[in-house]
């Protein structure tokens, strides 16, 4: 039997759910249309379908946490709290982008939020995140790391180092893999000796459980259990979110490899309509409520594609700035 909502988070608080799932779905679907336009360039990879992932485990987590992701980012960005104009503005390549135009979608990064980046290198995250968690245990902070990852990246050698590292080290580290079933065009059975990526970590005696991450309070549930046994222990725990992505692994993914019946079964199971019948069904919203919230973040989504159209491009002196060497 489901727990009933209101046992697990205030109304408010579902409610804020709701309106980021809502709002990153939204931004992502705008992006396509952006990127059909050739307002957004190089490669894209939409979020849509695994909203409920972001937003469960953002909220789980506290706001000096760090955060690190890969490149399917955008949606965490904003749920961490980037202002959507200003993320879309990144995507256009704007002087006003988060990265003022520099970093693009796959680059991400907003150090006052602890959104510590999107990494276009698959499992680049995976020693950065470990790197974080020493510094964190170093200075003796009150803060753990979320490393997001795809079940693409858990054949890199930097996945199995870096577990190895964070239980050897005792690091706060937090793993959450986004299994989407395919790294691009291959599916996970045929590219995993053991498909059930959670069952991997037994070789580094870290504990692990898997969620459904269709299901946001599920996720928003095993996450804040896990994140509060990273912070009591200094230990590293680790986290499967089963997730379906309903666009190809890119823009120019056209997806033929995944089955119509497959598409449609894990439709069915969208987290943003299955959450909305939730809460009619609870008493918690009705349903101009959830009309207003979604028309707020429709509004919201053309602003930000309004404010990277008329935002300038960077000067070209930009390109000597934020360098090394």
């Amino acid at each position: 039997m489901e727990t009933k909502l209101r046992m697990v988070l205030p109304d408010q608080e579902l409610l804020r759910l709701y309106e980021q799932m809502f709002l990153s779905r939204e931004f992502e679907e705008h992006c396509a249309e952006q990127y059909t336009k050739g307002n957004i360039t190089g490669f894209l990879h939409l979020y849509s379908g695994q909203e409920a992932v972001a937003v469960g485990a953002t909220a789980g987590l506290h706001k000096e946490d760090y955060i690190l992701s890969a490149y399917r980012e955008h949606a965490q960005a904003i749920v961490r709290g980037a202002d959507p104009k200003r993320v879309m503005a990144e995507l256009f390549g704007k002087a006003t982008g988060l990265c003022k135009g520099k970093g693009g979608s796959m680059h991400l990064f907003d150090p006052s939020l602890n959104f510590m980046g999107g990494y276009a290198i698959v499992g680049g995250q995976f020693p950065i995140s470990v790197g974080l968690a020493f510094s964190a245990k170093y200075r003796n902070e009150d803060r753990i790391t979320a490393c997001f990852f795809g079940d693409g990246a858990v054949n890199q050698g930097t996945f199995h180092e870096s577990l190895n590292w964070a239980q050897l080290w005792e690091l706060p580290v937090l793993f959450i893999c986004e299994n989407n079933f395919y790294g691009i065009g291959t599916e996970v059975h045929r590219s995993s000796a053991l498909a059930s990526i959670h069952r991997r970590t037994c070789g580094y005696d870290i504990p692990s459980e898997k969620v459904d991450g269709m299901d946001v309070i599920a996720v928003y549930k095993a996450v804040k259990y896990a994140a509060e046994k990273v912070r009591e222990t200094g230990r590293p725990y680790f986290i499967e979110a089963t997730t379906y992505r309903f666009r190809g692994h890119s823009m120019s993914d056209p997806g033929k490899y995944r089955s119509a019946a497959e598409h449609e079964l894990w439709k069915s199971r969208d987290p943003l309509p299955s959450f909305a019948k939730r809460l009619l069904e609870e008493g918690i919203a009705t349903r101009e409520a959830l009309d207003a919230i979604e028309a707020r973040c429709t509004v919201k989504v053309e602003e930000a594609v309004t404010f990277a159209e008329e935002s300038p491009w960077p000067e070209d002196s930009e390109v000597r700035e934020d360098i090394y060497v």
